[in-house]
């Protein structure tokens, strides 16, 4: 497939670009800096572009085959929750004048469900922390009213660690996926294999989902 991924040298971005490119795809690494790509191999178009810049991003998003978007505006920018806000508004606006097939949006766990029927941004969040984790879940609640596009959310496990990638996980949908200790953790390279596991084999076109072990 022809996979343009937006944010390709991020923690997540960098492990879906590594493992697009070993099942043998064609990736648009879309980043800021280019330079900063530390993974290599056939098929890898570096992009470098600021995806504020709808035209630009326009030229690169048509013809692909899915769009994954690993997009953040920095933890450490102080306007993080207005620039991702942006941000969004150029990646979903473009992706739709690019006639854009399918498009993965990597988010958050804020807006998982917990079995009191409250949701993770309301009460396992530090307040100190919930402006920046707030605009994933807007994100997700806007992209369900979305007619247009067919897109997927998936939300990583509150825990999302190094660890070694074992390809043995768990999907789950509103809540979160919790292992036998109570756990809801899952490695970045487990969650790689479940991103490119849905753009290939999808299950949750218009859905929101999680994994877990």
């Amino acid at each position: 497939m022809k996979i343009a991924l937006i944010g390709a040298t991020g923690f997540i971005g960098s492990r879906v670009l590594e493992e697009a490119l070993n099942r043998g795809h064609e990736v648009t690494a879309i980043s800021r800096h280019t330079g900063k790509i530390t993974v290599q191999g056939k098929g890898l178009i570096p992009a470098e572009m600021d995806v504020y810049d709808s035209n630009a991003l326009k030229l690169v998003l048509e013809g692909q085959d899915a769009v994954i978007s690993a997009f953040n505006s920095g933890w450490r920018n102080p306007n993080l929750y207005m620039d991702y806000k942006r941000g969004y508004a150029s990646i979903l606006q473009t992706a739709k004048k690019a006639n854009v097939k399918r498009l993965l949006v990597v988010g958050g766990a804020a807006s998982l469900i917990l079995p009191t029927g409250e949701r993770v941004y309301d009460v396992g969040i530090p307040d100190k922390f919930k402006l920046a984790v707030q605009s994933p879940l807007e994100l997700l609640e806007e992209l369900k009213e979305e007619k247009e596009l067919n897109w997927s959310f998936i939300s990583p496990a509150l825990n999302l660690t190094n660890e070694t990638k074992t390809g043995k996980f768990r999907l789950g949908k509103d809540h979160p996926v919790v292992d036998e200790k109570g756990e809801n953790r899952i490695s970045v390279g487990d969650l790689a294999i479940a991103i490119l596991d849905e753009i290939e084999h999808p299950q949750f076109i218009r859905q929101r989902f999680t994994v877990g072990y």
